[in-house]
């Protein structure tokens, strides 16, 4: 759904915050409608303030998904802040804080920081959170030297009724927004599956195609199979470094022809198809799951916040949906049937989210997919200048983390950025988390909570 009056929508609900509601039906009566006590954020690293603000991180001058840092002196809207940060600014409510920070990666690089747990501080959104599983992008048991924490959202709710006697206060403003890790975190290892069957098919048709004319064959097969394996494990390996080795085996068994490219050549050509077809079958026969998945992953948030959010005391949770990431530069930069399956995945999150949400009183679900696929598709309306180019340079030599954690005034691209939609190739840059803070406040002030 298009939303081409937005900007008038956003002016409207930042008139009426400012004036301290939605205002009654008596002129001159601006009342607050709600007093809330606090901010509560769970989610990921769209709502996080800075989990990972320590260490090496914090020397880059890092510690949030966006561009970091006040950059106000260069353009307004370059306050280092997200929609978090600026709602609780908004409300008057004390400044927004990482309920806990460290990290758990290598400690040559200035990756491992102790867990702490921060008293008053109400913002347990981690950067690469998923909903119930603890394992998400950037977390050490995926292979990262970062080592972010990425605690589920299921484990963030159960930390703070720990710290909070078991229940809510009913007067703090719940924030919920998460769903976007599971589907990054799938796609990523539906990828890594889809290329070893890919690797593994091309492999073996080689092997078998010069094992063949080789003076054993099956001895031939077994050293050639050993000698690509070996090849390809090796660090600053390439395609024909693994070819050449995989012929060097064969030779050296018996098939002397095989030195030659026009010998060799075939088999190769013929093994790529061989691979490209293994990844492409394997890639189809578990899209779907994928796509299943994401909706017993909303199942499990929307129960989670019935039971252990609403049911323990919250009278205002806001949830948020999982915005257009096939909008994103990561996704357009995938073939067209990964942004397929991206979409699909999302829609299949929202959808039951949604469904699961619907008719609760206490809970405000706020659809950011559709406002953030307008911007994409329809951006002049929202002042955006670039839809689909990071504003941070993510080159190691200037971002060592390649990434908006390690993203500040000092290493975005040149030119004027502040209005640009994204960060990094998923993540928003300080304008967009303001508008989204607006769009979240719009829905609020219809809900009567403003």
């Amino acid at each position: 759904m298009r939303q081409t009056n937005f900007a008038l929508a956003l002016l409207t609900a930042a008139v009426l915050s400012a004036c301290g509601g939605g205002g009654s039906s008596e002129a001159g009566d601006q009342s607050v409608k709600v007093k809330f006590s606090s901010q509560v954020a769970f989610g990921d690293s769209l709502s996080d303030v800075g989990t990972y603000n320590v260490g090496t991180v914090a020397a880059l001058k890092g510690g949030k998904f966006t561009i970091n840092g006040d950059n106000t002196a260069i353009n307004s809207t370059l306050t280092g802040k997200n929609y978090t940060e600026l709602l609780a600014t908004q409300l008057g409510l004390p400044a927004a804080c990482a309920a806990y920070t460290g990290l758990d990666g290598l400690a040559s690089q200035g990756f491992s920081v102790p867990v702490v747990q921060h008293a008053g501080c109400y913002i347990y959104a981690q950067g690469g959170a998923r909903v119930t599983n603890p394992v998400g992008p950037g977390n050490k048991l995926a292979g990262s030297a970062l080592g972010a924490l990425t605690v589920p959202v299921v484990t963030q709710v159960a930390n703070h009724l720990a710290l909070a006697g078991g229940k809510f206060t009913g007067t703090e403003l719940v924030i919920v927004m998460a769903g976007a890790n599971d589907v990054l975190f799938g796609l990523s290892q539906l990828s890594t599956s889809a290329t070893a069957a890919g690797t593994s098919a091309f492999g073996t048709s080689l092997t078998l195609s010069l094992a063949a004319g080789a003076t054993n064959p099956q001895t031939a097969a077994a050293s050639i199979g050993a000698a690509l394996q070996a090849e390809s494990v090796k660090a600053g390996h390439t395609d024909a470094s693994v070819v050449a080795a995989a012929v060097g085996a064969a030779v050296a068994a018996g098939n002397t022809a095989a030195a030659s490219a026009t010998v060799y050549g075939p088999f190769v050509a013929t093994a790529q198809a061989a691979g490209a077809k293994a990844g492409a079958d394997y890639f189809s026969v578990n899209a779907p799951k994928l796509v299943a998945t994401m909706a017993s992953t909303a199942t499990e948030l929307v129960a989670l916040v019935k039971t252990q959010i609403v049911a323990k005391g919250a009278n205002y949770v806001v949830i948020n949906n999982v915005p257009d990431i096939g909008t994103t530069p990561l996704a357009l930069s995938k073939t067209a049937d990964v942004q397929a399956l991206i979409n699909a995945m999302v829609k299949s999150f929202n959808d039951t989210l949604a469904a699961g949400v619907a008719g609760e009183s206490k809970i405000l679900y706020v659809d950011t997919f559709s406002v953030s696929h307008d911007q994409a598709t329809n951006p002049a309306p929202y002042g955006l200048t670039n839809v689909t180019t990071p504003a941070c340079n993510l080159s190691t030599t200037v971002n060592p983390l390649a990434s908006s954690l390690g993203c500040n005034g000092g290493n975005v691209i040149a030119g004027d950025v502040s209005h640009y939609s994204f960060a990094d190739d998923v993540h928003p840059t300080p304008f967009v988390q303001l508008l989204l803070a607006r769009y979240v406040s719009k829905y609020m002030v219809q809900k009567g909570w403003l």
